[in-house]
């Protein structure tokens, strides 16, 4: 067995041994945890903090670019998942039978959306609101329960999510880096 089997055999393992931690008690939370609409009210905070902050014009500008961070971001998930092929822990079949399944995702797995885009997003509103705001360190609890819930919900592997959050960290600061001669720009034009 070469080294990416024994990795991909690896990361199946853990994944089944995550998942086997769910209960029936929990399964409505962490569905709910995986709702991207659940987390509106964080969207609404960003968008809050970052008016609080900049003022209306930066933050029309720090919006757009959130948008199109979250774009990118979306779509260069989709391009890396049909490149790859690889199946969810859902419809892989050796494996699908011994985990608990709570959504029938269709797509291929690798690599987590969900991980790739909240990573990103966290990491560039962390560093455009640090120097304004304590705690801001608290927005990466979002990424992490949001990226937990896609394994125990059986619809990624934690090889998906971790490779996802890594590459989200990426591009959330290369968008941080794009932000900082934007909101230059804005403040010598208006």
């Amino acid at each position: 067995m070469n080294f990416l089997d024994k990795l991909i055999q690896y990361d199946k393992d853990l994944l089944v041994l995550i998942n086997s931690f769910g209960t029936e008690n929990w399964d409505s939370f962490w569905l709910l945890v995986t709702n991207q609409l659940s987390w509106i009210p964080l969207y609404l905070l960003f968008l809050y903090l970052i008016f609080k902050s900049f003022g209306w014009k930066k933050t029309i500008g720090l919006m757009l670019l959130a948008a199109l961070l979250v774009t990118f971001s979306d779509q260069f998930t989709v391009f890396l998942k049909n490149y790859f092929e690889r199946l969810r822990p859902n419809r892989d079949p050796s494996i699908n039978e011994v985990i608990r399944i709570l959504k029938n995702n269709t797509s291929f797995s690798f690599v987590s959306g969900h991980a790739t885009t909240s990573s990103a997003i966290t990491l560039f509103m962390y560093l455009t609101l640090r120097k304004h705001y304590n705690y801001t360190i608290l927005f990466f609890i979002w990424p992490v329960l949001f990226s937990y819930s896609r394994m125990y919900i059986g619809v990624h592997f934690p090889l998906d999510v971790f490779t996802g959050a890594i590459l989200g960290l990426l591009i959330g600061y290369l968008f941080y880096k794009i932000s900082l001669p934007l909101l230059l720009w804005i403040e010598k034009k208006y």
